[in-house]
């Protein structure tokens, strides 16, 4: 199982495609297979998180994650169960390449701000890991 072995460095920040026009914005495209190294199986996202709150708080044993801050900012800290890596996100333009196997907590939403997921699997609740002490143990198998 992929999520046993990985580590917090193999998850990093991905510059997405940015196209500018003066006159018209921006557009920012992804793109299965080139833009981010799986393909895409699910889109959600995260909008009117009050202040203070966080999410996640789990781990998954075989999903892949690209998560964009669509609008606004916050932080994504991951966990291996060894090491801890903070990644601050504030950039659609940005996004983070979460691996399987990392114990992750999304904190410090900013207001209006909307967290974008792409992830390589769909819906799967065998996937998940919800408790830290069954995901060091996960983790040390």
């Amino acid at each position: 199982m992929r999520g046993k072995t990985t580590k917090v460095e193999e998850c990093y920040i991905v510059e997405l495609d940015k196209h500018h026009s003066d006159r018209k914005g921006n557009i920012t495209v992804v793109e299965n297979g080139i833009t981010v190294p799986f393909s895409t199986e699910r889109v959600y996202y995260l909008y009117d998180i009050p202040g203070g709150e966080s999410r996640g708080a789990h781990a998954h044993k075989e999903l892949y994650q690209l998560v964009v801050a669509a609008s606004g900012s916050f932080d994504v800290v991951l966990d291996d169960g060894t090491n801890k890596k903070r990644f601050t996100l504030n950039r659609p333009y940005q996004g983070l390449l979460v691996v399987p196997g990392m114990w992750r907590d999304l904190e410090n939403f900013s207001s209006g701000s909307v967290c974008l997921v792409l992830a390589s699997m769909v819906y799967s609740e065998a996937d998940y890991i919800r408790d830290y002490d069954e995901f060091v143990k996960f983790k040390k198998l």
